[in-house]
C-alpha cells in the first residue's frame, strides 16, 4: 500500500510540475520571419534579437539588427542608431506595425508570416 501511495504521489507531483511549467511559458506570436511584397522583412528570434530590412521613405533598402522587447501591444526595437517604439497587432496572420526611418518618417508595415 505504501508503494502504491508513493507511485501516485510521484505521478501527481510530476503532473503538477509539468502543468506549472507549461502554464508559465507562453511563446510570443512574433517569433519567426515576417515579410511583404515590397521587400520589407523582420525576423524575430526567441532570445530577444531581431534583424530587419526596411525600405525607407527615399526607397533605399536599410538593414537593422538589435534587440526587441514587448509589453502588451507595444514593441520596442533597440538598434545601433537609437530605438523605435511602436504599437503592433496581428490580425489574420498579418503583423501590423509602424517603423520610423532615419528621417523620422513613419512607415506603416503589413507583414505576412513567412516562417
Amino acid at each position: 500500500m505504501k508503494k502504491f501511495r508513493f507511485i501516485v504521489f510521484t505521478f501527481a507531483l510530476a503532473l503538477f510540475t509539468c502543468a506549472f511549467i507549461c502554464a508559465c511559458y507562453t511563446p510570443s506570436p512574433l517569433y519567426g520571419a515576417w515579410s511583404d511584397n515590397a521587400g520589407n522583412k523582420i525576423s524575430f528570434a526567441d532570445d530577444g534579437s531581431f534583424s530587419a530590412t526596411i525600405i525607407d521613405s527615399n526607397q533605399d533598402k536599410k538593414t537593422y539588427s538589435g534587440n526587441y522587447s514587448v509589453i502588451e501591444n507595444i514593441i520596442s526595437f533597440s538598434k545601433d542608431d537609437g530605438s523605435i517604439n511602436s504599437e503592433w497587432d496581428i490580425r489574420g496572420g498579418i503583423l501590423y506595425l509602424t517603423w520610423f526611418d532615419a528621417y523620422g518618417t513613419a512607415i506603416n508595415l503589413s507583414l505576412y508570416h513567412a516562417g
